[in-house]
């Protein structure tokens, strides 16, 4: 089986177990709360406010290991609240930005930034996001998070970052 078949049902199946997850949170409201200035709509749809108070909407970066461009399982969730975001808004725009460790050359690094987008962008859109949403940058190695020459420093920086750029 290909990757884009197994990335397609991956996602779909988090999709799936997202919604679920989704409608059968219950929030305890406290009972001196002020009141809500946006309620949520009853219908399960994500709201632009829910980009800053929802936990898996507030994760907004794909970590990928050496070398590769492949989605990792831990990552699929991640992949698929966005999705849904997406579909929820159809008026959001996301660039999804691709980054690499200092090892390689910088084209080799430019063109694997490019592929950990499109592979999240193929997610995103197997999952329910339009490719009109997505816009996919590479910066290589050019934005690193970390700047020390090990391990843990450069599995940092392979990544992909989610930013919206229209909520």
């Amino acid at each position: 089986m290909n990757t884009t078949v197994r990335v397609t049902m991956a996602a779909l199946l988090c999709i799936g177990v997202a919604a679920c997850a989704k409608k059968q949170e219950v929030k305890p409201q406290p009972e001196a709360a002020a009141p809500a200035t946006e309620a949520a709509p009853t219908t399960g749809k994500y709201t632009p406010a829910d980009l800053d108070t929802d936990a898996c909407l507030r994760q907004r970066v794909v970590y990928f290991d050496f070398d590769k461009s492949e989605i990792k399982p831990e990552f699929q969730q991640i992949v698929a609240c966005h999705a849904k975001y997406l579909q929820d808004r159809p008026d959001a725009r996301m660039t999804l930005e691709g980054n690499a460790d200092e090892r390689g050359s910088r084209e080799y690094n430019m063109g694997l930034g490019e592929r950990r987008g499109n592979a999240v962008s193929s997610a995103l859109q197997a999952a329910g996001g339009s490719a009109s949403q997505l816009n996919v940058v590479s910066y290589g190695e050019e934005r690193p998070t970390c700047r020390e020459h090990n391990e843990a420093c450069w599995s940092k920086n392979r990544r992909v970052e989610f930013v919206y750029t229209a909520k």
